[in-house]
């Protein structure tokens, strides 16, 4: 056996100054994203087959087989090659507790191997396989459970990415399915190796409440990158120029904080149903800690709507913000327009050039006689001039010249 070394995600807010990738993806709101292609090629993929029917997604990767037994006093974890390897140590030790850890989906004879050696249902390995299932939980053979969990994490591409964790339980044992290799479930992995771990002590489908309290524990850094990457926003929002980067940024994380609320209320909803189980499915000492984990998911859920409210709240932030610049460029410009209007027209009055003298002989008396003196150029100026300064010192009185805060 070989230990296993593992780093779990970190949760993290990105860089606000990635000016370049904004500008290259700040465009694609509107564009599908990553899972929802996913699902779309798998459906079309599945399209006309039975129901039950295991299809290996494009592009899965090569499945990693970990196997962790314990029991109260003793922990031995291993990484197997040949599932032949796995059975064999899982079968030569039904005294122990076991779980049964598989990272990648990319060999359909081994998934047809697990679901025939576990008697697991056709329709619950092909949802494992769809890796687009919403949080849910069903009841299947000997009072056995079939649960999905969604895993989350803030990435440094400004999006929450998921990835959907599958878990059955059995007597003695738990089997996990997930089509990456990293996860966020390392802290469960140590707790095991702890000599004084009560998971260890406890039934196997306690391990199946620690998975999903892991699952939803990390909702939370997730949420606090989201919150650090908001209120650096916020920050940001009265001294970036550049509003189209600005708004997509605004819109992307609005767009994230949505798809975790509805990552979020099935996970809710799902551990809302496993409280209502009889107690031979879901014995009363196990409910007892699924309950504290229904607490869990709806602090997340209470910071996922208080996070929504932030991000409306930091749109009208934003407009109010873009609104306040465009009044103070309008009346820059209508200070100008002001100055020059009563200008203009006294430079139109003296430009009409109307004639003094009226040939052969005598004067048009009605016509501007300025034109013919000899200070009349300069004193049309000074007038001008002295307009300009009235005119500014009566917009200084008001307050127009200074800058509003």
């Amino acid at each position: 056996m070989t230990s296993i070394p593992h780093a779990p995600k970190p949760a993290h807010p990105p860089d606000v100054d990635q000016d370049e990738h904004d500008d290259d993806h700040g465009t694609d709101y509107g564009i599908t994203d990553r899972e929802a292609t996913l699902q779309a090629r798998h459906q079309t993929e599945t399209l006309g087959q039975r129901p039950g029917s295991l299809v290996i997604r494009q592009g899965a990767l090569k499945p990693r087989l970990y196997l962790y037994s314990y029991d109260d006093t003793t922990f031995a974890e291993a990484q197997y090659e040949r599932y032949d390897d796995l059975w064999e140590a899982f079968r030569t030790h039904p005294e122990l507790k076991h779980w049964i850890d598989v990272r990648g989906y990319g060999d359909l004879a081994l998934m047809e191997r697990l679901m025939l050696d576990f008697d697991l249902h056709p329709l619950q390995m092909e949802d494992v396989l769809g890796d687009y299932q919403r949080a849910k939980v069903d009841v299947f053979g000997d009072n056995r459970l079939f649960l999905v969990s969604r895993m989350t994490d803030f990435t440094d591409e400004l999006e929450i990415d998921d990835d959907q964790l599958s878990v059955f339980t059995g007597p003695n044992y738990v089997i996990t399915f997930q089509d990456d290799y990293d996860d966020c479930l390392e802290a469960l992995r140590n707790r095991l190796r702890g000599n004084f771990s009560t998971t260890k002590r406890k039934p196997s489908l306690y391990l199946a409440y620690a998975l999903t309290d892991v699952v939803i524990d990390h909702y939370f850094p997730t949420m606090a990158a989201i919150g650090d990457y908001l209120e650096s926003l916020e920050d940001r929002i009265f001294s970036e120029r550049r509003e189209r980067r600005m708004l997509n940024r605004i819109l992307r994380i609005k767009k994230d904080i949505v798809r975790f609320r509805r990552l979020v209320y099935p996970e809710r909803d799902k551990i809302s149903e496993i409280l209502r189980l009889p107690d031979e499915v879901m014995p009363e000492d196990i409910k007892v800690y699924f309950k504290d984990a229904y607490d869990h998911s709806m602090q997340a859920l209470d910071l996922a709507e208080s996070y929504r409210e932030n991000i409306s709240s930091l749109t009208e932030l934003f407009l109010s913000d873009q609104s306040n610049r465009m009044n103070e460029v309008m009346k820059v410009l209508t200070i100008i327009s002001a100055i020059f209007i009563p200008l203009s027209f006294v430079a139109g009055v003296y430009g009409m050039n109307f004639q003094r003298e009226a040939p052969p002989a005598g004067a048009n008396p009605l016509n501007m006689p300025e034109l013919y003196q000899p200070w009349g150029y300069p004193a049309v100026l000074a007038l001008m001039g002295l307009m300009v300064i009235g005119q500014l010192y009566y917009f200084w009185r008001k307050g127009w010249l200074t800058k509003q805060r």
